[in-house]
Protein backbone atom coordinates (compact mmCIF):
# COMPACT_ATOMS: atom_id res chain seq x y z
CA UNK A 1 0.00 0.00 0.00
CA UNK A 2 1.05 3.25 -0.71
CA UNK A 3 2.43 5.26 2.22
CA UNK A 4 0.15 8.28 2.82
CA UNK A 5 0.65 12.08 3.31
CA UNK A 6 -0.74 13.21 6.43
CA UNK A 7 -0.80 17.62 6.20
CA UNK A 8 -2.49 20.58 6.83
CA UNK A 9 -4.84 22.32 3.68
CA UNK A 10 -6.19 25.23 2.34
CA UNK A 11 -8.49 25.03 -0.23
CA UNK A 12 -7.42 27.55 -3.45
CA UNK A 13 -9.59 26.42 -5.90
CA UNK A 14 -12.33 23.70 -6.45
CA UNK A 15 -14.30 22.11 -9.63
CA UNK A 16 -16.85 19.98 -10.07
CA UNK A 17 -15.91 17.11 -12.24
CA UNK A 18 -17.95 14.39 -13.31
CA UNK A 19 -21.44 13.01 -11.40
CA UNK A 20 -20.28 13.47 -7.73
CA UNK A 21 -16.56 14.66 -7.40
CA UNK A 22 -14.28 17.73 -7.16
CA UNK A 23 -11.16 18.35 -8.06
CA UNK A 24 -9.19 20.66 -5.47
CA UNK A 25 -6.27 22.72 -5.63
CA UNK A 26 -4.90 23.37 -2.06
CA UNK A 27 -2.06 24.65 -0.44
CA UNK A 28 0.00 23.06 2.23
CA UNK A 29 3.15 24.20 4.62
CA UNK A 30 4.76 20.93 3.73
CA UNK A 31 4.08 20.13 0.23
CA UNK A 32 3.00 23.59 -1.69
CA UNK A 33 0.14 23.14 -4.01
CA UNK A 34 -0.90 19.80 -4.39
CA UNK A 35 -4.11 19.05 -6.61
CA UNK A 36 -6.32 16.24 -4.95
CA UNK A 37 -9.51 15.05 -6.98
CA UNK A 38 -12.06 14.40 -3.80
CA UNK A 39 -14.10 11.42 -4.81
CA UNK A 40 -18.29 11.21 -4.27
CA UNK A 41 -17.81 14.64 -2.00
CA UNK A 42 -20.55 15.65 -3.67
CA UNK A 43 -23.22 13.16 -2.36
CA UNK A 44 -25.14 13.88 0.69
CA UNK A 45 -23.58 11.66 3.31
CA UNK A 46 -19.77 12.35 2.23
CA UNK A 47 -17.31 12.06 5.22
CA UNK A 48 -14.91 14.33 2.72
CA UNK A 49 -16.95 17.34 2.52
CA UNK A 50 -17.29 19.11 5.66
CA UNK A 51 -13.36 19.33 5.66
CA UNK A 52 -12.46 21.03 2.31
CA UNK A 53 -14.66 23.88 2.29
CA UNK A 54 -13.20 27.40 0.87
CA UNK A 55 -11.69 30.09 4.12
CA UNK A 56 -10.76 27.16 6.18
CA UNK A 57 -7.67 24.99 7.41
CA UNK A 58 -8.09 21.61 7.41
CA UNK A 59 -6.44 18.33 8.14
CA UNK A 60 -6.53 16.07 4.95
CA UNK A 61 -4.67 12.83 4.11
CA UNK A 62 -3.71 11.76 0.42
CA UNK A 63 -2.21 9.40 -1.46
CA UNK A 64 0.89 10.35 -3.32
CA UNK A 65 1.06 9.55 -7.40
CA UNK A 66 3.38 10.20 -10.22
CA UNK A 67 0.03 11.79 -11.69
CA UNK A 68 -0.51 15.25 -11.13
CA UNK A 69 -4.04 14.36 -9.16
CA UNK A 70 -3.85 12.90 -5.78
CA UNK A 71 -6.24 11.21 -4.29
CA UNK A 72 -7.66 12.71 -1.25
CA UNK A 73 -8.95 9.88 1.44
CA UNK A 74 -9.67 11.80 4.85
CA UNK A 75 -10.22 15.46 5.37
CA UNK A 76 -11.19 16.68 8.93
CA UNK A 77 -12.36 20.98 9.38
CA UNK A 78 -9.58 22.18 11.81
CA UNK A 79 -10.25 26.03 11.67
CA UNK A 80 -13.31 27.50 10.06
CA UNK A 81 -13.06 31.39 9.28
CA UNK A 82 -16.95 31.39 9.22
CA UNK A 83 -17.34 35.31 9.27
CA UNK A 84 -16.05 36.03 6.01
CA UNK A 85 -19.29 34.63 4.69
CA UNK A 86 -21.15 36.72 6.76
CA UNK A 87 -20.31 40.14 4.61
CA UNK A 88 -20.19 40.18 1.13
CA UNK A 89 -17.59 42.40 0.20
CA UNK A 90 -15.04 39.99 3.01
CA UNK A 91 -16.03 37.35 0.73
CA UNK A 92 -15.45 38.54 -2.59
CA UNK A 93 -11.83 39.93 -1.37
CA UNK A 94 -11.07 36.55 0.07
CA UNK A 95 -12.13 34.93 -3.37
CA UNK A 96 -9.69 37.29 -5.08
CA UNK A 97 -6.58 36.71 -2.57
CA UNK A 98 -7.12 33.06 -3.28
CA UNK A 99 -7.02 33.45 -7.05
CA UNK A 100 -4.31 35.93 -6.71
CA UNK A 101 -2.29 33.30 -4.53
CA UNK A 102 -3.08 30.46 -6.48
CA UNK A 103 -1.79 32.17 -9.94
CA UNK A 104 1.58 33.82 -8.69
CA UNK A 105 2.43 30.38 -6.49
CA UNK A 106 4.80 27.86 -8.47
CA UNK A 107 4.03 24.77 -7.05
CA UNK A 108 6.75 23.70 -4.75
CA UNK A 109 5.45 27.09 -2.79
CA UNK A 110 7.56 28.18 0.20
CA UNK A 111 5.95 26.89 4.08
CA UNK A 112 5.25 31.11 4.28
CA UNK A 113 3.21 31.27 1.61
CA UNK A 114 0.56 29.33 4.38
CA UNK A 115 1.82 31.34 7.03
CA UNK A 116 0.41 34.52 4.98
CA UNK A 117 -2.80 32.37 3.64
CA UNK A 118 -3.38 31.37 7.12
CA UNK A 119 -3.07 34.90 8.66
CA UNK A 120 -4.60 36.86 5.79
CA UNK A 121 -8.18 34.90 6.66
CA UNK A 122 -7.47 35.37 10.07
CA UNK A 123 -8.21 39.24 9.61
CA UNK A 124 -10.71 39.12 7.15
CA UNK A 125 -12.24 36.87 9.56
CA UNK A 126 -12.21 39.77 12.00
CA UNK A 127 -14.69 42.61 10.93
CA UNK A 128 -13.20 44.92 13.14
CA UNK A 129 -9.68 45.10 11.22
CA UNK A 130 -10.36 47.55 8.09
CA UNK A 131 -10.38 45.73 4.85
CA UNK A 132 -8.60 48.55 3.39
CA UNK A 133 -5.34 48.06 5.57
CA UNK A 134 -6.16 44.17 5.15
CA UNK A 135 -5.57 44.11 1.35
CA UNK A 136 -2.61 46.61 1.73
CA UNK A 137 -0.76 43.86 4.41
CA UNK A 138 -1.37 41.08 2.20
CA UNK A 139 -0.27 42.45 -0.66
CA UNK A 140 2.69 44.05 0.55
CA UNK A 141 3.98 41.24 2.33
CA UNK A 142 3.24 39.07 -0.69
CA UNK A 143 5.83 41.63 -2.45
CA UNK A 144 7.93 40.91 0.35
CA UNK A 145 8.43 37.08 0.39
CA UNK A 146 9.04 36.98 -3.49
CA UNK A 147 11.52 39.68 -2.77
CA UNK A 148 10.14 42.72 -4.15
CA UNK A 149 10.27 44.80 -1.39
CA UNK A 150 11.33 48.89 -2.06
CA UNK A 151 13.46 51.03 -0.47
CA UNK A 152 11.91 52.50 2.16
CA UNK A 153 14.72 54.12 4.10
CA UNK A 154 16.25 56.45 1.60
CA UNK A 155 15.39 58.14 -2.27
CA UNK A 156 16.74 57.30 -5.42
CA UNK A 157 19.21 59.76 -4.56
CA UNK A 158 20.41 57.40 -1.63
CA UNK A 159 19.23 60.52 0.22
CA UNK A 160 17.11 59.72 3.77
CA UNK A 161 13.48 60.02 3.38
CA UNK A 162 12.15 63.28 4.71
CA UNK A 163 9.00 64.02 6.44
CA UNK A 164 9.17 67.78 5.15
CA UNK A 165 9.52 66.29 1.64
CA UNK A 166 6.73 64.39 -0.88
CA UNK A 167 7.91 62.20 -3.58
CA UNK A 168 6.98 60.20 -6.14
CA UNK A 169 7.43 56.39 -6.94
CA UNK A 170 10.70 55.21 -9.13
CA UNK A 171 10.11 51.69 -10.13
CA UNK A 172 13.03 50.74 -12.28
CA UNK A 173 15.02 51.76 -8.89
CA UNK A 174 12.20 50.43 -6.09
CA UNK A 175 12.09 53.69 -4.62
CA UNK A 176 11.37 57.11 -4.17
CA UNK A 177 11.83 60.04 -6.42
CA UNK A 178 11.76 63.39 -4.11
CA UNK A 179 9.51 65.51 -6.40
CA UNK A 180 7.95 68.87 -5.35
CA UNK A 181 4.09 68.27 -5.02
CA UNK A 182 4.40 64.23 -5.19
CA UNK A 183 1.49 62.14 -4.97
CA UNK A 184 3.66 60.63 -1.48
CA UNK A 185 4.50 61.65 1.72
CA UNK A 186 5.79 60.94 4.48
CA UNK A 187 2.11 59.10 6.14
CA UNK A 188 1.69 57.44 2.88
CA UNK A 189 5.63 56.23 3.41
CA UNK A 190 4.71 55.40 7.49
CA UNK A 191 2.17 53.44 6.47
CA UNK A 192 4.03 51.77 3.47
CA UNK A 193 6.76 50.77 6.26
CA UNK A 194 3.92 49.31 8.80
CA UNK A 195 2.39 46.84 6.26
CA UNK A 196 5.80 45.42 5.69
CA UNK A 197 7.03 45.59 8.99
CA UNK A 198 3.92 44.04 10.66
CA UNK A 199 3.76 40.30 11.20
CA UNK A 200 0.54 39.77 12.01
CA UNK A 201 -2.45 42.24 10.37
CA UNK A 202 -4.70 42.21 13.85
CA UNK A 203 -2.23 43.86 15.35
CA UNK A 204 -3.36 46.99 12.47
CA UNK A 205 -6.93 47.03 14.54
CA UNK A 206 -5.07 49.43 16.68
CA UNK A 207 -4.48 51.60 13.74
CA UNK A 208 -6.24 54.57 13.21
CA UNK A 209 -6.83 57.42 10.43
CA UNK A 210 -4.74 55.02 8.06
CA UNK A 211 -7.32 54.21 5.71
CA UNK A 212 -8.03 57.51 3.48
CA UNK A 213 -4.03 56.80 2.67
CA UNK A 214 -4.59 52.84 2.11
CA UNK A 215 -5.81 53.11 -1.45
CA UNK A 216 -2.85 55.10 -2.81
CA UNK A 217 -0.95 52.64 -0.93
CA UNK A 218 -2.30 49.51 -2.24
CA UNK A 219 -2.38 50.78 -5.51
CA UNK A 220 1.09 51.18 -5.68
CA UNK A 221 2.02 47.93 -3.91
CA UNK A 222 0.29 46.24 -6.27
CA UNK A 223 1.99 48.17 -9.41
CA UNK A 224 5.40 46.81 -7.59
CA UNK A 225 4.40 43.66 -8.25
CA UNK A 226 2.90 43.56 -11.39
CA UNK A 227 6.23 45.47 -12.50
CA UNK A 228 8.11 42.35 -11.21
CA UNK A 229 6.09 39.52 -13.00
Amino acid sequence: MKSQVVTQGIVLARTDFQEADRILTMLTPDHGKVRLIAKGVRRPKSKLAGGIELFSVNDITYLPSRSEIKTLISSRLLVNYSEIVKDIQRTMLGYDILKRLNRLMEDAAEPVYFELLQKTLAGLNDHDLDMSLLELWFTSQLGYISGHMPNLKTDTEGNRLEVTETYLFDFDNMAFRQQKEGAYNATHIKLMRLMYGADNPLTLKQVTDASQYAADMLALAKNIQLQNN
